[in-house]
């Protein structure tokens, strides 16, 4: 027997589609915006400005940016490199600190708790952090200036906890009558059950090592060393002062593509992190399922 549906329901069906749909093109047309401005000439860009198609197919931006391609390649594997072991070691730590934290038979969990959550308020300031990365620590222009600042973040530990703390408390003690230990219960039980958290978490520590820009500016000198983005950073700034201080050929018409180098650097930047991102969401569903509890 078919059930129908009511019109009612019908209308506020197609319209919420209608309106997610102009919504989704709302966010799209911005990169779609950025991908065809990388493609677009120089001088009809500066003529007619960003179009959603371009009249003037060209790829000066792209041969600019690859004129040397180990460089974007080294780059890309230093900026890799820190993403995943920066990612894959930060959950570590920072899920077994949640993990503690959210046990409530450890009695300085409240004391420890604010401590973490006292650096999220106050903090040395720039120039003392300098100071300890440079002459105490000696990371100048090593990559450990770069990996072990992101690692640890006080308000990741504070969601971990949080989210570790709405597990039942049964599944820790029911593994604890049957033998287990204290690391055999985090490591099978509740990480398994933390997958939505870790994700998360995952997300926000990969994103923060690929945009990472501010730290190679201030602590790697050697180009070799350079991640992704303060190489495009450092690519785009030159290509600024050589648009400023070269004269505009009118006749041949050349000038430097800065506006296009802008958004294929945007393109090849970006590129990467949006198509990881499905995958990362598909481990948010997937942790929902895995962490329902039976009754």
């Amino acid at each position: 027997m078919k059930i129908k549906t009511e019109k009612s329901t019908i209308f506020f069906n197609v319209m919420g589609y209608v309106i997610v749909s102009l919504l989704t093109l709302a966010c799209l047309l911005p990169f779609w915006v950025i991908i065809t401005g990388s493609f677009t000439s120089e001088m009809e860009i500066i003529a007619e400005g960003f179009k959603l198609w371009p009249e003037q197919f060209s790829l000066d931006a792209y041969r600019s940016l690859f004129s040397n391609p180990s460089q974007i390649i080294n780059a890309y594997q230093v900026t890799i490199t820190l993403t995943v072991v920066g990612t894959v070691i930060g959950l570590f730590i920072m899920s077994m600190a949640g993990y503690v934290l959210s046990r409530k038979d450890f009695k300085y969990r409240n004391g420890l708790s604010f401590y973490i959550y006292f650096t999220m308020l106050f903090s040395g300031g720039l120039i003392p952090w300098y100071i300890l990365i440079v002459k105490y620590l000696d990371w100048k222009d090593n990559y450990l200036a770069l990996l072990v600042p992101f690692m640890i973040s006080a308000f990741n530990i504070m969601l971990m906890k949080g989210f570790m703390s709405s597990l039942p408390d049964s599944i820790s003690e029911s593994a604890k009558i049957d033998g287990a230990g204290d690391f055999t219960i985090y490591l099978k039980l509740i990480l398994p059950l933390s997958t939505p958290g870790l994700a998360t978490i995952g997300l926000f520590l990969a994103l923060s090592y690929w945009n990472e820009w501010f730290l190679a500016n201030m602590f790697i000198t050697t180009e070799g060393k350079y991640p992704l983005q303060f190489l495009l950073y450092k690519i785009l700034s030159s290509a600024a002062v050589l648009k400023t201080n070269m004269p505009f050929d009118a006749a041949s018409g050349m000038k430097p593509p800065a506006e296009t180098l802008k958004m294929a650097a945007a393109v090849i930047v970006t590129g990467p992190i949006v198509f990881l991102y499905p995958f990362v969401q598909r481990y948010f569903v997937k942790g929902l399922t895995i962490g329902a509890v039976k009754g």
